[in-house]
């Protein structure tokens, strides 16, 4: 039997934690909770999680500050809590590397199925998208490894990729010289449709250029087509 997936839940607010800790737990999962950065990282030496719900507003270092540093030393699932009517910090804390975000006040079962959703593209890539474990794809001078899933610079620098940004990169090698517009991406990725003010995927791509050193003003691997969406405009490589 598998072991049930561990969420690690960083909120100050102890009756939001315990009742999401309760909630999760009722429904199969197994929980531990902090209340703020120095507690998530002990949580983290302790145990292994398996994704963490990370409030943005905490006491000392802040959830875009403790996402931002997470995402260089790992690629563990993180789902943000935003506050209701602010924009502005989903958008940084996509960009900080969150792979999901939940207003606050939120219902128990939405976050509940966003945690699914995210662990069931974290751990079960669709059979299509499966690779042998020593498989690795070249484009434009870049190595993608998805073993260790990093990408390695045409001077042979390992660039280390979110979860999101891991699945958004291979949607698009897997699909090269196809565009694929934003609802399809964020179907692929997310599993789940855009609404008219989501622009997740265009921010995960942001990012993606960047690691890539591509020219914000006129990219060259990851092209916008106007009006249609993304394409991976350069030839890929199996290996």
């Amino acid at each position: 039997m598998d072991t049930p997936a561990h969420i690690l839940i960083v909120d100050d607010d102890r009756d939001i934690s315990s009742l999401l800790a309760e909630y999760l737990e009722k429904n199969g999962y197994r929980t531990s909770t902090a209340p703020d950065g120095a507690g998530m990282w002990k949580v983290l030496d302790q145990v292994r999680i398996d994704l963490i719900v990370l409030d943005l507003n905490l006491p000392g270092e802040d959830g875009l500050t403790l996402c931002r540093t997470l995402r260089a030393r790992s690629s563990l699932p993180v789902i943000m809590l935003t506050a209701r009517g602010e924009p502005v910090d989903r958008i940084l804390g996509l960009e900080m590397g969150a792979d999901d975000y939940v207003p606050k006040p939120f219902e128990p079962r939405e976050l509940y199925a966003r945690i699914r959703s995210v662990l069931r593209r974290t751990h079960s890539l669709p059979p299509k998208l499966e690779e042998p474990a020593d498989r690795l794809v070249r484009f434009a001078g870049w190595t993608m490894d998805f073993t260790a899933r990093h990408l390695v610079s045409p001077a042979g620098v390992v660039v280390a990729l979110s979860g999101a940004e891991f699945r958004l990169l291979k949607i698009f090698v897997e699909h090269a010289n196809r565009v694929l517009n934003r609802d399809q991406l964020l179907n692929l990725t997310q599993g789940r449709d855009a609404d008219p003010f989501d622009r997740s995927i265009d921010l995960q791509i942001s990012r993606l250029r960047q690691k890539l050193g591509e020219d914000a003003r006129s990219p060259q691997i990851i092209k916008t087509v106007r009006n249609e969406g993304y394409v991976l405009a350069t030839p890929v490589t199996r290996e």
